[in-house]
């Protein structure tokens, strides 16, 4: 069996455990290597979960739950708070053990760091504002006492390329509320989210308010935690395919369920746009992550007026980013997640370039190993599978148009509706064109929209539930109505 105490190799001090019942645990004593995605090196070996772990875990889940829901909002709220600022303290440590898990370049890590502890921060100021209602029966003159109360214990199954937000972002509007958490992180990227345990546990987290399980069976785990009776609600980030399974077996149980799902963004440039915002837009809702992101865009619609100053000026971004390992300062793009993320790039571009269009920058015949670089393709032919499919990668599909109304046509001419970008000088445009397109969330004249405040989240294939701001808060709280008669009768 491999080691597992606490890593000295780190950037941060991770315990090679799981967190189940308020202890680090080894579990049953198996367990599977993660690796720093730049080059391959085992940096840990933490404990490999099965489904027989579930009914521990659970268990702990429910005891935690009924003490944590006891606890009063302004303790929770508190402790919250406690966490954010442990965070923010050791934001550059945390950023360097994601793009050693992850691979991602450190401005991205920063940039997620700060992204995700703003969820702490924002459901800290949230956890004392559980309102109710009180009003007069219409009939009888009593009294209609409307509470809100936590769902219950959470399972979360989080994904590989937001190691810290996309936990922070269902973990604290959750212990907000009262509830207690199980997390299942990914197998890719697992440090992080015990890192993060970690620092609820030190903030004041009741200690079995929070569980953390690593895994190579996340199939097997994920479906004993969601069938488990103790269970109230689930939430999950991933792939439309893997949703859709967990919204089934989810459904069975009746469980309360957020599904934040996969995504084909179009970023539309108008002909009155400023091209120049654009590009810098562009490069951010294109490269950020180095494209692994379901709100990233994947198809480029440009008008045929301004197409060529486009096109050129996002080759020239993409040749300047700088290719290399996550945790090289000098690095602005880093390496995919793995093997098959690289094959599945390759192939996208492949079939574009086979069926006619043009490489603007990049390439695959300039990719090495997992070093993809940033790509650009200019004529894209409107049968491209990268028009259709999520790239997850940093490669830019550029496809022209001449009308509003064709735009329109082609950037809503997709399964999934999760998030859309345009540029335009037109307030009226703005106006019609945001009600148009067939999505949860619209950026306008900006290539990034996620903001802890924000309700986050799609319609169509791209799921349904919100998470961020006071929308997010609502996922985990439910109504009780409480009937008192007139006392006078």
């Amino acid at each position: 069996m491999a080691d597992t105490s606490t890593p000295t190799d780190l950037p941060l001090r991770v315990p090679h455990k799981a967190l189940v019942d308020g202890d680090w645990t080894s579990l049953g004593g198996e367990t599977f290597a993660v690796t720093d995605k730049a080059d391959g090196r085992e940096i840990a070996h933490l404990p490999d979960a099965t489904p027989d772990d579930v009914d521990a875990v659970m268990e702990a889940a429910w005891e935690g739950f009924l003490a944590w829901r006891d606890t009063p909002a302004r303790e929770r709220a508190e402790v919250l708070r406690r966490a954010f600022e442990l965070v923010e303290e050791r934001s550059e440590e945390l950023a360097t053990l994601m793009s050693l898990e992850m691979g991602k370049a450190l401005p991205d890590s920063r940039g997620e760091v700060a992204y995700g502890n703003g969820f702490l921060r924002e459901y800290a100021e949230r956890a004392t504002r559980i309102e109710g209602r009180n009003a007069f029966h219409e009939g009888t003159g009593g009294r209609i006492l409307t509470q809100r109360d936590p769902v219950g214990p959470c399972v979360f199954v989080t994904p590989w390329n937001f190691p810290l937000a996309m936990g922070t972002r269902k973990i604290a509007p959750a212990l907000a509320a009262g509830c207690s958490v199980v997390v299942k992180p990914p197998q890719l990227t697992p440090l992080t989210m015990l890192a993060l345990g970690g620092i609820l546990l030190e903030a004041g987290v009741h200690p079995k308010a929070i569980q953390v399980v690593t895994t190579t069976d996340s199939k097997g785990v994920t479906s004993k935690l969601i069938e488990h009776p103790r269970t109230a609600k689930l939430s999950f980030t991933g792939s439309t395919p893997v949703g859709r399974n967990l919204a089934e077996q989810g459904g069975k149980q009746l469980l309360r369920m957020s599904m934040e799902l996969g995504g084909n963004a179009p970023f539309v440039v108008f002909e009155d746009a400023d091209v120049d915002a654009a590009l810098e837009g562009a490069k951010i809702a294109k490269f950020r992550n180095g494209g692994q992101a379901c709100t990233a865009a994947n198809r480029f619609l440009v008008h045929e007026a301004v197409a060529e100053r486009f096109s050129q000026g996002l080759a020239e971004i993409a040749d300047g980013l700088k290719l290399g390992p996550g945790t090289d300062p000098d690095t602005t793009l880093g390496p995919l997640v793995d093997d098959d993320a690289v094959e599945k790039v390759r192939e996208l571009v492949d079939d574009a370039t086979e069926r006619g269009a043009t490489v603007l920058a990049g390439g695959c015949d300039k990719a090495d190993g997992r070093y993809f670089p940033a790509t650009v393709l200019g004529g894209v032919p409107a049968d491209a599978r990268i028009l259709h499919e999520e790239v997850f990668g940093p490669v830019a599909p550029i496809i022209t148009f001449s009308s509003e109304e064709e735009a329109l046509r082609l950037a809503n001419d997709t399964e999934y509706g999760l998030v859309a970008y345009f540029y335009t000088e037109d307030l009226a445009r703005t106006l019609r064109v945001s009600r148009q397109l067939e999505v949860g969330m619209v950026g306008v004249n900006v290539g990034l929209v996620s903001n802890p405040s924000s309700p986050f989240g799609g319609v169509k294939d791209s799921g349904f539930g919100r998470e961020g701001g006071p929308e997010g808060f609502d996922e985990y709280l439910q109504y009780r109505y409480v009937a008192i008669p007139d006392p006078r009768d």
